[in-house]
């Protein structure tokens, strides 16, 4: 199983997220050293943190018009409700995946971090926002409207514009 373990490179130098993120290094290897008796245990831990964890990045977002429908917040629904479908697989017997999960997210969070949690963090040092009280110390900087994508010029495009009930060219409804 991958391993991962906290360094500089994943730190956002935004303290409240920084820490979130040890906790979710620290809880993800705790699962990969729980022996088969405590594993559930030790995942649901996992489950709960991300979920927090997940939520105050999200409620950040809302906070200084970071849309909460970009493809940040998507990726948080998503990892979560696999998260939750390991669970009940594991429920029923299957222990392995979540080792097999842990693995992937040991492989899924650098990435994340250092792109997706990294723009955001960019974004709150901008506008000033502070974490721990939710104020807004640069209201000025605060974009006209919502944040699209995930921030980035790669993916602003707009959701409608990727709907997928959308006709091909040349088709019509």
């Amino acid at each position: 199983m991958a391993r991962l373990e906290w360094s500089d490179a994943l730190a956002l130098d935004l303290p409240l997220m920084d820490e979130i993120h040890i906790e979710f290094v620290d809880l993800l290897a705790a699962v990969d050293a729980a022996p088969d008796s405590r594993l559930i245990a030790a995942w649901q831990a996992l489950v709960d943190h991300t979920d927090d964890h997940f939520a105050q990045e999200d409620r950040f977002m809302v906070s200084t018009r970071f849309a909460s429908g970009n493809c940040h917040t998507t990726q948080h629904r998503v990892v979560l409700q696999v998260m939750r479908e390991a669970t009940a697989q594991a429920q029923q017997g299957d222990l392995n995946v979540l080792r097999v999960m842990a693995g992937e997210l040991a492989l899924w969070f650098p990435q994340h971090a250092q792109s997706m949690d990294a723009a955001l963090a960019l974004h709150l040092r901008r506008v000033g926002f502070d974490p721990s009280t939710g104020i807004v110390h640069a209201p000025g900087a605060l974009p006209d409207g919502l944040i699209q994508g995930c921030g980035g010029a790669s993916c602003s495009e707009p959701p409608e514009a990727t709907h997928a009930h959308r006709q091909p060219a040349g088709v019509s409804a």
